[in-house]
């Protein structure tokens, strides 16, 4: 499938802002700021404690706002909505980091990160090496890469390097061409995104398709269109224990309350 026109004007986008933050601070400033850092917290680990019972893994998601649903919470507040995540029982976290479409912000990862003790993926699209290395000075513990963004070589080089830093690396795929690829570069987490980019229609019928096809070394995650316990009880029948959910906790009153409906506790 060819890249989705809304997915390449968001990487033109990234282009720009990574060329801006490089000019602003240097490869070689990120590196010596990892070293300060202290080791990653296991987000693979995380999911597979419970994905080995069999029991939902939630990875609960920090998203102001995205290009598909607008505004979902402008004014949330990333310390209060990670403490209630934990709270919940969430076994993750992930923060949206990108700022021109989906209105998030490194402060928000760090924010986040350090009002919990939960392994924190960084949200955003990566398109560059420079970012990898960003992630880890940000201090997040895991980082997302989207197959539909990315060619053979970037993906298994920049997969390869979030590897030797400490990061969990969860590799997303949208259809079975994606799938194929990702199954290439070696890894524990392997996303199947249920929002078609193309016409930002969203079936659980996606992930239903494709989990047969996950490998036993590798940890299936559910992303999109997930909304009720109905859903994830859905999904577990389909053979996947992990779930990434953001709008649908962000829209609820309470995160708490919210998660532990999708559990059953």
């Amino acid at each position: 499938m060819s890249t989705p026109s809304v997915l390449t004007k968001i990487c033109a986008t990234k282009r720009d802002e990574v060329a801006a933050r490089r000019a602003k601070r240097s490869e070689a400033e990120l590196r010596s700021r990892i070293g300060d850092r202290p080791p990653c917290r296991d987000f693979h680990a995380a999911l597979a404690e419970r994905v080995a019972r069999e029991e939902p893994a939630i990875i609960a998601e920090f998203k102001r706002a995205s290009p598909s649903a607008g505004w979902i919470r402008r004014d949330a507040d990333a310390v209060e909505v990670a403490r209630r995540y934990e709270a919940g029982g969430a076994a993750c976290m992930s923060v949206l980091t990108d700022v021109e479409y989906f209105r998030g912000s490194d402060a928000d990862l760090q924010a986040a990160r350090g009002a919990c003790s939960l392994p924190v993926i960084r949200k955003d699209f990566v398109i560059d090496p420079y970012q990898v290395y960003e992630t880890r000075a940000l201090g997040a513990d895991a980082m997302l890469l989207i197959v539909a963004a990315l060619d053979d070589a970037q993906l298994a080089d920049f997969s390869a390097l979030g590897r030797e830093l400490g990061l969990s690396v969860l590799v997303e795929v949208h259809d079975a061409e994606e799938m194929d690829r990702a199954l290439q570069v070696p890894g524990h987490l392997l996303g199947i995104n249920n929002r078609d980019l193309h016409v930002f229609e969203t079936r659980l019928e996606t992930s239903e398709q494709l989990a047969p096809r996950i490998p036993a070394d590798r940890i299936g995650v559910c992303e999109s269109g997930l909304n009720t316990r109905a859903d994830l009880e859905r999904m577990q029948s389909a053979g996947l224990h992990a779930f990434l959910i953001g709008e649908a906790l962000m829209r609820g009153g309470d995160p708490v309350a919210s998660l532990r409906a999708l559990l059953a506790l």
